[in-house]
């Protein structure tokens, strides 16, 4: 396979909702190119040719394809469109310049849309919206672009319109026809807006254009096009049909020579170092310097091994060449260097600046690794992107006894593939819990295990991590005694407890004086009353929030012993604590959901059955409306599911723990019966 210098090489992330069309479009665009035939749309080369893909009919990973146009490579990197999944979209932002947010000319700006274009501009990238299925009997092409250009700002300008029986386009920048007939604005009205908004970027060309009324060509205007791109002064619209092909040529034509190069498009932020000594480092689009580059994305196949996809930023690698990972000393050797098309491998001999390729059978590699053949570069990392929280969970157990390590090693190599995946090994429940961002990122994960790893597992929802504490001061006391002949066993302890202000745990304090219990034996006292504190005296819940004083006890000189004490102060602890109006706490949450404003009502309405506290809503941009609550943490487990169907999937929420507080009697009463049970 020819290589290409990064001067003819252009990365770009499809991103947008799902169903928006980025696979088709990807496929049409591969099938336009020559890489695949016509009819061969899920076919190896296919963006979407993972069978559960095929059979969800959606994308579930980023596929990362390959094409050539005017003797430009273009590296498309089509991504999940998914809210649940879009931990896996963001992964590949760090390998592309630019993002194209695909945009369905039937359902407008989507909530993942949304998402996709507040990343794009925090990760300065440029970006470039491309409305799809134009050709749609319910299409309306003018509408769409009223309402991004409402939704985004008026920098979102066509560069080509649909013509008047939305059957193809209108170029407007390259070769503009004025006389043509569009579905929306003349030609000439929108190739004008353009150009203005491309030269202010540039005064000497806004002079011009303004002052001596010279026409300016598109060669003249490439550079500051490319500049207005990078500040983010416009954002092209481009109108294309996947289905009948309209538009995609033109399309393919503003990505060749429009987007930016390599070296043009904002640099990746590479630090070198860590906390307070971590600086900023220059990268450079040089194939003599370093060899530089960034793991994105991880696959581990049962059969195939590990495949590390990465994006070269810097330098030249060849296969032979010695690369080490972060700041380890050891090399590994590149054995094979491959280019990839969907799940299909091909083989190159080297590849420089802009390329993205892979490595296989590399144990040691790791999502977000700097790669390099030098120890100059030890300790280079890129910024960290800031993954969704994770909103579901699951428990999870092998159904079959003997699984467990098996089930171990498989969610190592999930996680390592998927980094907003979560594992957490919850050891007071004895739960290993996978969270995520949504049921469906749970429901892939799940049947990959199952399908390709062959597990069966048993899955249920979390335990609530309930606690118990107290309400007032008590008192308690306990005397351990036991004969048995020979030497006995004796201990007395006399001690008082009272609540604590929540968040202070757990607080024990001796006041025996005159030797009434021997030193020695306080820290026994001390163990039993902890190991209550652990194991509950209500309902087998850990206690919190509780202080402990020890003020008196009796000892005997021979049969005194450290587990008598231990023992004595453990059942004083609990006569106490039933004494102190004993209650069981529950977790609640921060809620913030953001929907349309006209669910408002049936949110609150929702949030308030579930004795949630509604602590505020605010209006925002675009009808949405941003509402905060305080909710029971059992209440959460099944919010993701209530959200969609109130807002028709248009409704996002994040929490973060808030506080304890005590549970309803009539739940108290039910969790200490079947606690008893």
């Amino acid at each position: 396979m020819a290589g290409f210098d990064s001067d003819h090489i252009r990365n770009l992330a499809l991103m947008g909702h799902a169903g928006s069309g980025k696979s088709s479009l990807a496929e049409a665009l591969l099938i336009k190119a020559g890489v695949i035939a016509d009819g061969d749309h899920r076919g190896r080369a296919s963006s979407s040719a993972g069978g559960s893909e095929q059979q969800a009919s959606h994308s579930i990973e980023s596929s990362i394809l390959h094409l050539e146009h005017h003797s430009t490579r273009i590296n498309l990197l089509d991504t999940p469109g998914y809210s649940d999944l879009f931990g896996r979209a963001m992964a590949v932002l760090p390998a592309v310049e630019s993002i194209a947010l695909v945009i369905n000319a039937r359902h407008g700006i989507e909530p993942v849309t949304r998402k996709a274009y507040e990343q794009m501009l925090e990760r300065n990238k440029c970006g470039m919206i491309v409305i799809n299925q134009i050709d749609a009997a319910d299409a309306d092409p003018a509408k769409i672009l009223a309402e991004i250009q409402q939704t985004f700002g008026g920098h979102c300008l066509p560069i080509n319109l649909p013509s008047s029986d939305k059957q193809g386009v209108v170029d407007c920048y390259f070769h503009p026809d004025y006389e043509a007939a569009t579905d929306l604005s003349s030609v000439t009205e929108a190739h004008d807006r353009l150009v203005e908004q491309v030269i202010e970027v540039d005064e000497q060309l806004m002079e011009l254009y303004l002052e001596q009324e010279q026409s300016i060509e598109p060669p003249q205007l490439h550079d500051p096009f490319e500049q207005a791109l990078r500040d983010g002064h416009l954002i092209p619209v481009c109108f294309t049909s996947a289905e009948t092909g309209a538009g995609l040529e033109l399309l393919l034509d503003v990505i060749a020579e429009q987007m930016p190069l390599p070296k043009e498009g904002n640099p990746p932020l590479f630090l070198k170092g860590e906390g307070e000594a971590v600086v900023p480092v220059l990268v450079t689009s040089d194939a003599s310097q370093h060899a530089i580059a960034h793991v994105f994305k991880v696959t581990i196949d049962p059969f195939k091994g590990k495949l590390a996809v990465f994006r070269i930023h810097q330098g030249t690698i060849k296969t032979g060449s010695q690369m080490f990972i972060g700041d380890g000393r050891k090399p590994f050797k590149v054995n094979h260097l491959f280019k990839l098309l969907g799940d299909e491998l091909r083989e190159v001999s080297h590849a420089g600046p802009g390329e993205i390729c892979a490595v296989a059978k590399v144990d040691e590699l790791h999502f977000d690794a700097v790669i390099h053949d030098s120890h100059d570069e030890d300790h280079y990392h890129l910024k960290a992107l800031a993954f969704p929280a994770s909103m579901a969970s699951v428990a999870i157990s092998p159904a079959k006894h003997g699984d467990e390590q098996k089930l171990s090693d498989i969610l190592h190599r999930i996680v390592e593939e998927d980094p907003s995946l979560l594992v957490e090994h919850r050891e007071r429940q004895n739960e290993t819990v996978l969270c995520g961002l949504g049921e469906l990122h749970l429901n892939a994960v799940l049947e990959k295990m199952q399908s390709v790893y062959n597990l069966e597992i048993h899955s249920a929802a979390p335990s609530i991590p309930y606690r118990e504490t107290i309400q007032i001061k008590a008192e308690g006391h306990h005397r351990h005694k036991k004969q048995s002949g020979g030497s006995g066993q004796f201990g007395e302890v006399f001690l008082r407890i009272e609540p604590l202000a929540p968040g202070q745990s757990f607080e024990f304090t001796s006041e025996v004086v005159g030797g009434a219990i021997p030193g020695q034996f306080i820290p026994a006292v001390e163990k039993g009353v902890r190991e209550v504190m652990e194991s509950g005296a209500v309902a087998g819940y850990p206690m919190q929030d509780i202080r402990v004083v020890v003020y008196d006890g009796k000892h005997h000189s021979v049969d005194s012993k450290e587990i008598a004490f231990a023992t004595a102060g453990k059942k004083a602890f609990i006569h106490a604590v039933q004494a102190a109006r004993p209650v069981i706490l529950e977790p609640y949450a921060e809620a913030k959901i953001t929907a349309p404003g006209q669910c408002t009502g049936d949110i609150t309405g929702q949030l308030s059955s579930e004795r949630a506290m509604i602590t505020g809503s605010a209006a925002l941009d675009n009808g949405l409306v941003e509402i905060t609550a305080k909710v029971p943490l059992v209440s959460m487990t099944e919010y993701s599911n209530h959200l969609k169907s109130i807002t028709s999937g248009e409704g996002e929420y994040s929490m973060s723990f808030s506080h304890y507080d005590a549970v309803p009697s009539e739940i108290q009463e039910q969790l200490i019966q079947a606690a008893k049970s």
